[in-house]
């Protein structure tokens, strides 16, 4: 039997509808922690523990050790696996991924860091803004034009495939699609960054980096750590189902990102990068700024 800890857990629960309880069981998306330990040469050794729904653990830590920088193309990986501790519990065993990477400079890039993540991790291991290297990232090319009516259609299609999410409601995703529209890859996990994660790392491993065609689709909001990701990625488009940060705003700015917002229905904000975006009627009017926010915020 597969001692791997699923992406569903049932659980007991009491469902009242006005005065009226009903037992029955509901599927919950999984939480367990997954500690990533890297190898260089000297033994594995600890690097971080996240809480994440288990699946894709290998594209996880793939796409989390290229996004911080420490690994820089898919050579310098030379296996990932899960613990081999023979005295560990059988499901704990595939809570541990060993990632062995080749001899490099890959030590300093280590060295300057330290970790602290979660499954809704702010700006991982970073003590602030000003400590975040961007030094390896570069402005994104021009990258392709893509129809605005291509975009209206990708939620929906993020919807349809999120098929964890239709059984539990817990889930965050992540999906890259190209010019076209059309789906490659989709990751879903309770952390939104570890989706993210999960698919680049992905991308990663299939030899896909950069994805200079890609356009990144996040079921949440665009904060700055997906932005990073994606520009780290080289995807040129990523689009929100809510709203972006202004630090993830600054930062499409900085690298050349379209960056789009409360892509709903047949609705979308762009908040940088609309050169990339083929919009088939007149040039859009440009209102006066009232002040305001260009969505409300909920109530």
């Amino acid at each position: 039997m597969d001692a791997r800890p699923g992406s569903q857990t049932r659980a007991a629960v009491v469902t009242i509808e006005g005065r009226r309880p009903r037992r029955h069981t509901d599927v919950l998306a999984t939480e367990e922690p997954l500690e990533i330990r890297l190898d260089i040469g000297q033994g594995a050794a600890p690097l971080v523990v996240t809480m994440r729904t288990p699946g894709a653990d290998f594209e996880l830590a793939a796409g989390f050790l290229f996004s911080e920088g420490i690994v820089r193309s898919r050579e310098e990986i030379k296996e990932i696996r899960y613990c081999v501790d023979r005295e560990r519990d059988g499901a704990q065993q595939y809570n541990v991924v060993t990632v062995e990477l080749r001899q490099g400079d890959i030590g300093d890039r280590i060295a300057a860091r330290s970790f602290t993540m979660t499954g809704a991790c702010g700006v991982c291991g970073k003590s602030s803004l000003d400590a975040l290297s961007l030094a390896r990232l570069e402005p994104l090319p021009a990258g392709p034009k893509v129809p605005i009516e291509t975009l209206y259609g990708l939620p929906e299609t993020l919807r349809e495939r999120q098929r964890v999410f239709a059984r539990t409601g817990g889930l965050h995703a992540a999906a890259l699609f190209d010019a076209s529209g059309k789906l490659l890859a989709l990751r879903e996990d309770i952390g939104r960054h570890n989706a993210l994660d999960k698919l680049v790392g992905w991308a990663l491993l299939e030899g896909r980096i950069p994805l200079r065609d890609g356009i990144i689709l996040v079921s949440g909001r665009a904060s700055y750590e997906l932005t990073q990701k994606t520009v780290a990625a080289g995807a040129p488009i990523l689009c929100a189902v809510s709203a972006p940060s202004s630090l993830a705003v600054a930062l499409a700015r900085r690298f050349n990102l379209t960056l789009v917002g409360f892509l709903r229905g047949k609705r979308a904000n762009v908040y940088h990068g609309l050169d990339r975006l083929q919009i088939d009627a007149e040039a859009p009017t440009l209102a006066a700024d009232s002040g305001r926010d260009a969505e409300p915020a909920s109530p």
